[in-house]
């Protein structure tokens, strides 16, 4: 039995009492858990799900320029990250409103040329390694800068939604009646946007910037699976977001996989067993379904 305790101990906890670089890893991941997957909710409620992933496709021209600029400076990548995003979804909300073109379809527009170009860049004037690094991102790779970083946006994250909470339900559920109240809908909406973009952002460095929208989306439709309301949703995607990073990041360790896609590979696992378990789930309807007699 203690034979037993002590494998587990050295599999679940070894890793991190002995090595910072996981302690630091799991204290990022843990931090984009608690902002990125609430964000996501609400991403869902609104049915803008793939805006995260436009937005952060869209980031990728500032890093890619930053980077040209500066260097592998994480500040540096941020800023660059945030403009770039920012004006994307600026760029896609005006060429909705002048053209005939839904949000959704200038923002598909949007976030493949941002690719596209992302990806010249960071290919024409850095190394491969660079390239993989700033798409796939490096959790095990997060330093002291890093950190700082995740930890300030999660916690302006956690603050700002928790200020702004009912306003920010009222325009996902009703804009209309927000307008009537006073309030200018457009705000809430671009300040939401805002927190999207910075939660991206911040998840570039552990997760990359095509994996980041991961930990953010695939929690939070897992979360709709089994809660009808918002505030249980928006626990259970935190909870599910942060059970995937802590279980990436010891897969990744004892099998020497890259970190931010075994995340999300945890994630969807998670995303699997909900569409399977799940009180709207297949298994329990199949449970549900009358037997027919003869």
């Amino acid at each position: 039995m203690t034979a037993t305790l002590q494998a587990l101990w050295d599999l679940a906890v070894g890793p991190f009492a002995e090595f910072a670089f996981m302690r630091r890893a799991l204290v990022a991941t843990l931090a984009l858990s608690l902002s990125a997957a609430p964000l996501g909710v609400f991403l869902t409620l609104r049915r803008m799900s793939l805006l995260g992933d436009a937005l952060s496709h869209a980031v990728l021209p500032g890093v890619a320029v930053a980077y040209m600029l500066f260097g592998l400076s994480l500040t540096a990548m941020a800023v660059g990250g945030v403009l770039a995003g920012l004006l994307a979804a600026a760029l896609a909300g005006l060429i909705s409103r002048f053209t005939q073109l839904k949000e959704d379809a200038s923002l598909a527009a949007m976030y493949l040329v941002a690719l596209a170009l992302g990806v010249t860049l960071l290919a024409r004037h850095g190394t491969q390694l660079d390239l993989l690094h700033i798409l796939f991102g490096s959790a095990l790779g997060v330093d002291s800068t890093g950190l700082l970083l995740v930890s300030g946006v999660a916690s302006l994250s956690l603050l700002t939604l928790a200020a702004g909470y009912r306003g920010l339900v009222l325009e996902t559920f009703d804009p209309v009646f927000l307008s009537a109240c006073g309030h200018r809908s457009w705000v809430w909406q671009q300040g939401f946007l805002m927190l999207v973009v910075l939660n991206l952002v911040a998840g570039f460095q552990t997760l990359g910037t095509l994996m980041a929208v991961g930990l953010m989306m695939l929690p939070a439709v897992s979360a709709r699976l089994w809660h009808d309301t918002l505030s249980a949703q928006l626990i259970n995607a935190s909870v599910q977001a942060a059970l995937a990073s802590l279980a990436g990041l010891l897969l990744s360790y004892h099998l020497d996989t890259p970190s931010g896609p075994t995340i999300i590979g945890c994630a969807g696992l998670l995303y699997v067993l909900s569409l399977l378990l799940s009180p709207s789930g297949w298994l329990p309807k199949l449970l549900k379904r009358p037997h027919r007699v003869g």
